[in-house]
């Protein structure tokens, strides 16, 4: 993997971002998003342990994964057709790295199995945005959260399994979804904030294919 020109700090929060070579789609079936999150949910963790692949030959709590030993801290998710967005803080020294070098790795291995195909499935290099203040961070969660409503492939969030934002409404299961909602004084305020955005979200993806085209 190539340098960064901006290094990912310990302590700091990125807006990660891939898409599939190509701009293939990289979910096929509801089963690979799920592969994908479960994935993800696995190599969060330094502590050693079976390849993913061999996992369910073994109960995940008797591997004693240690929550010290996290690479990452997940605030927010969204997987799309063909990439996917992460909100994360780095929890140890090359955390994101790792974390997104075994995560990619294991799920290409996954797709290119199941679908008897070779090669790279990713585009080589994951983006990554630095998050400044707190504002962004706010901010960077919504955009996350409605990109299947700005990209037209669903008509509510609420119909859409494949973001974070369901523990945002009903509780956490991967995400630290607090990160986000101590800034607002209840769940149903943080989705109003993501709804207030929608129309003005919708705008800005009609311009861009109109530059594009």
């Amino acid at each position: 993997m190539p340098g960064r020109a901006i290094p990912l700090v310990t302590g700091e929060y990125y807006h990660l971002f891939n898409r599939g070579s190509d701009k293939r789609k990289v979910f096929l079936q509801p089963r690979d998003y799920t592969r994908f999150l479960q994935t993800l949910n696995y190599y969060q963790f330094q502590d050693t342990k079976p390849k993913f692949s061999h996992r369910f030959n073994y109960k995940l709590k008797s591997l004693k994964l240690s929550l010290d030993n996290k690479l990452v801290n997940f605030i927010c998710y969204c997987l799309m057709p063909n990439h996917f967005h992460l909100l994360v803080q780095q929890l140890k020294e090359k955390g994101i790295s790792i974390f997104v070098s075994q995560l990619l790795n294991s799920y290409t291995k996954y797709f290119n199995t199941k679908y008897k195909r070779v090669g790279h499935l990713f585009q080589s290099t994951f983006k990554s945005v630095r998050i400044e203040n707190e504002e962004q961070l706010l901010h960077v969660s919504r955009y996350i959260h409605l990109n299947p409503i700005v990209s037209e492939i669903a008509k509510d969030l609420d119909n859409y399994p494949w973001s974070s934002y369901h523990e945002y409404v009903r509780g956490p299961k991967i995400c630290s979804t607090e990160e986000i909602l101590r800034s607002f004084s209840s769940k149903e305020v943080y989705k109003q904030f993501l709804d207030d955005q929608i129309d003005y979200g919708k705008s800005l993806e009609q311009i861009k294919h109109q530059i594009i085209e």
